[in-house]
């Protein structure tokens, strides 16, 4: 789940995946370009933050890309961030699932989070009434958080300042900062391999086939 963090409103973007398996990418900032014209909704990006159930890479953009031969044999999309420093971070989706993809924002706060309905059904249900609701509440796994000025070199100065491929935040806010990835590992009681090929060790109704969280 994301940190505890209360959003002000969410758009729904119901054709964004549609439009990635057409154009076979986008970009994170070409989509919040787009919406900007399209809607004038002023958001400025320097970089963004990958969020997965509380580990977050810093990268100074982020692609959607279709992935035609899938992955595990399913059709699926992936997200891929280019980085800050020599980090690779990748993670593959079942686009077999039910996805919803949102715009969210709050006071000098915005981020692009989906959901599927297996995970809505599985761990939201019985306390909201819709996914939006959810999602609202800051109730999703995976997102991409839209940061500028101060708040972004202070990004690049948290994850430059380790050799580890992520660090974490859990939902109350506090943060921590593997020094490599050695103890990142650790941290999270895996291996590189065992992490990508489990999906970060995620449970199937996640949606999430593989990731890849390393260091060269």
């Amino acid at each position: 789940m994301s940190q505890a963090r209360q959003w002000q409103d969410a758009l729904p973007l119901p054709e964004f995946l549609s439009q990635v398996a057409d154009r076979g990418g986008i970009p994170v900032g070409d989509l919040v370009d787009d919406l900007n014209d399209q809607a004038d909704l002023g958001i400025d990006v320097d970089g963004v933050v990958y969020h997965d159930r509380g580990i977050r890479v810093p990268g100074y953009d982020a692609t959607f890309v279709h992935e035609p031969a899938g992955a595990r044999g399913r059709p699926a999309f992936s997200l891929e961030v280019n980085t800050v420093g020599p980090r690779n971070c990748w993670a593959k989706f079942d686009d077999t699932l039910s996805w919803d993809v949102y715009l969210l924002r709050t006071q000098g706060l915005a981020a692009l989070a989906w959901l599927s309905d297996e995970e809505y059904q599985v761990e939201e249900a019985a306390e909201f009434d819709s996914k939006e609701q959810a999602i609202l509440a800051g109730r999703f796994s995976f997102g991409v958080f839209l940061y500028t000025g101060e708040e972004w070199t202070e990004q690049i100065d948290r994850i430059t300042a380790t050799t580890a491929p992520a660090y974490l935040q859990g939902e109350d806010g506090t943060v921590y900062q593997p020094s490599t990835q050695s103890e990142f590992y650790q941290y999270v009681d895996s291996t590189p391999t065992s992490f990508r090929t489990s999906g970060g060790n995620a449970p199937d109704y996640l949606g999430i086939l593989e990731l890849e969280l390393t260091i060269e």
